[in-house]
């Protein structure tokens, strides 16, 4: 069986079965890489700046004082330093970091004085180099001597800079190659993923809504792998483009992320609201078993209801909610929409099939 959420009170972090989840991309892309040299100072005011861009998620900043204390002294003895990855963004001329984070925080940290700003302000540590060698420990960038502060400036770090040429009309290339170059450690999350490079309005919105009292108490507990939001953007991507629908799940889902990443204000707040109404309306009709025809939540059972109900709000304002939890309660005991919902249900057939289904019941509500 596939899509389907754990238990949220338990402390397993939600997760889709492999035949969804480790799905494989069928599209070839054309990408164009170049290398580019840039002197650290040059790098710390793009930075500064933002033309060099680290979205607001990413994962934590996690090294340790003395971790970047050893990178800055490895720089200052002329020693080089592995390079970083860089996606150009199609509008305009700023450049994404899909690795090298913490390479290039720790730079910015040592020139501003502190270090991991992000820490209360109040106990805020200046940037001291630790240890590192004598001559250098307990110094900031202020108190290098003037030939160890031009030497740490004019210092090269080499970009690799990535721009997808094909297919050009979206730019998923880059959701793959940041998936690959992070995935030490905990691999990250399909959705951690396109909050990080998928940065705009859209994901602003989704943000909002997760935290929607009504969608609180249908979800449940805040999901720290960000299945919630998922949730949310495979909602908008169903309503919006299941006429469109090809797997695998998660590409359709990069491609609306990318697609309609900053749709304009009209499209953000219709859009907000409609969310609002189909989830209000089920918990005000049903509760939280909308979802769970066998005590989980089930993604595929969600996707088909929520976008139903949606395109019924749309033309008519106030469904019957007597006869909507009358009606969910038939479709979720009918066998070909359990099918539809638990197996292959990232298949284009079984996907056009459960909303067809959902449509059938909720018609009339």
């Amino acid at each position: 069986m596939d899509d389907q959420l754990q238990n949220q009170n338990l402390p397993e972090e939600p997760t889709l079965e492999p035949d969804e989840s480790e799905e494989v991309a069928p599209v070839q892309y054309d990408i164009s890489t170049y290398g580019a040299d840039y002197p650290v100072d040059s790098l710390v005011k793009r930075l500064q700046r933002s033309d060099i861009f680290i979205p607001d998620f990413q994962r934590d900043y996690v090294w340790s004082q003395a971790e970047a204390s050893r990178l800055v002294e490895s720089l200052l003895l002329g020693l080089p330093i592995p390079g970083v990855f860089l996606a150009k963004e199609k509008e305009g001329n700023k450049l994404l970091i899909i690795d090298g984070q913490q390479r290039l925080k720790s730079l910015q940290f040592f020139y501003e004085g502190f270090f991991n700003p992000k820490e209360d302000k109040k106990t805020k540590r200046v940037f001291k180099l630790i240890k590192v060698q004598k001559r250098f420990e307990g110094l900031t960038y202020d108190k290098l001597e003037e030939n160890d502060r031009i030497k740490l400036d004019d210092s090269i770090i080499h970009a690799t800079i990535i721009k997808q040429e094909s297919p050009n009309d979206e730019n998923t290339s880059i959701y793959h190659v940041f998936e690959r170059l992070n995935n030490g450690g905990k691999k990250l999350a399909a959705q951690e993923i396109r909050t990080a490079i998928y940065y705009g309005e859209l994901n602003d919105l989704i943000e909002r809504l997760n935290t929607y009292p009504d969608w609180r108490e249908m979800f449940g507990p805040v999901s720290i792998r960000l299945k919630d939001k998922e949730l949310i953007l495979r909602f908008f991507a169903a309503y919006h483009r299941g006429d469109y629908y090809t797997k695998p799940m998660f590409e359709f889902l990069n491609k609306f992320n990318q697609k309609y990443r900053n749709p304009g204000q009209d499209f953000i707040a219709k859009n907000e609201q409609l969310f609002k109404d189909v989830i209000s309306f089920i918990k005000n009709s049903v509760g939280k078993s909308a979802f769970r025809p066998e005590g989980i939540i089930n993604i595929a059972a969600f996707e088909a209801i929520t976008v139903t109900i949606a395109k019924i709000i749309t033309v008519k304002r106030n469904p019957n909610p007597v006869e909507f939890k009358e009606r969910l309660s038939h479709l979720l005991q009918d066998p070909n929409f359990l099918k539809a919902i638990n197996f292959a249900s990232s298949d284009e057939t079984v996907f056009n099939e459960r909303h067809a289904i959902a449509e059938s019941y909720f018609s009339e509500v």
